[in-house]
This record gives C-alpha cells, structure tokens and sequence, in this order.
C-alpha cells in the first residue's frame, strides 16, 4: 500500500508542476503580446512635430530612429498621440 501513496504521491506533484508550467507559458504569451507595437496611422504619426512637442523628448522614443509604442521607423522631429515628455524635457 504505501508504494501506491508513493506513486499518487509523485503523480500529484508532476500535476502540480504541469499546471504551473501551463501557467507560466500563458503569462508569457500575454506579455508577448503586450508589448506589439502599435501602427503608425492608429496612433496618428506624422513627420513634423506638434506645437514644440516632438519624438526625441519622449520617453517612448528609442535613439536613433524607434520607439518603444510605434511600429516602424520613428522620425525624432515626428509626433503622434502616444506622446509623454520625459521629465527633463524641455518642448
């Protein structure tokens, strides 16, 4: 009898563990997921800046020519909605 409990013992615990493997790769496949880049044209990129505000003093922007949001490759003097000045950033 006790080597059932051993084995049902072993089972549960390989269960256990699937099911936070199952987990994990779910948790992961969401962040993946999270973090695609949004197109140019839904978040109204344009070439030029927007009343002083431009690409570089983001902090979404990636020197020398991406961004952390956006899709594609970003101008510095470009804007569009996703736009958050960095704390230091002077327009």
């Amino acid at each position: 009898m006790e080597k059932q409990n051993d084995h049902a013992a072993t089972r549960r615990q390989v269960l256990r563990g699937g099911v936070a493997v199952v987990g994990g790769v779910i948790a992961v496949g969401a962040q993946a997921q999270a973090q695609e880049k949004l197109p140019q044209d839904q978040v109204k990129y344009q070439q030029h800046p927007n009343n002083g505000n431009h690409c570089a003093i983001c902090v979404n922007f990636i020197a020398p020519s991406s961004c952390q949001l956006v899709a594609g490759k970003i101008n510095p003097n470009g804007w569009c909605i996703a736009f958050a000045p960095k704390a230091d950033a002077k327009g």
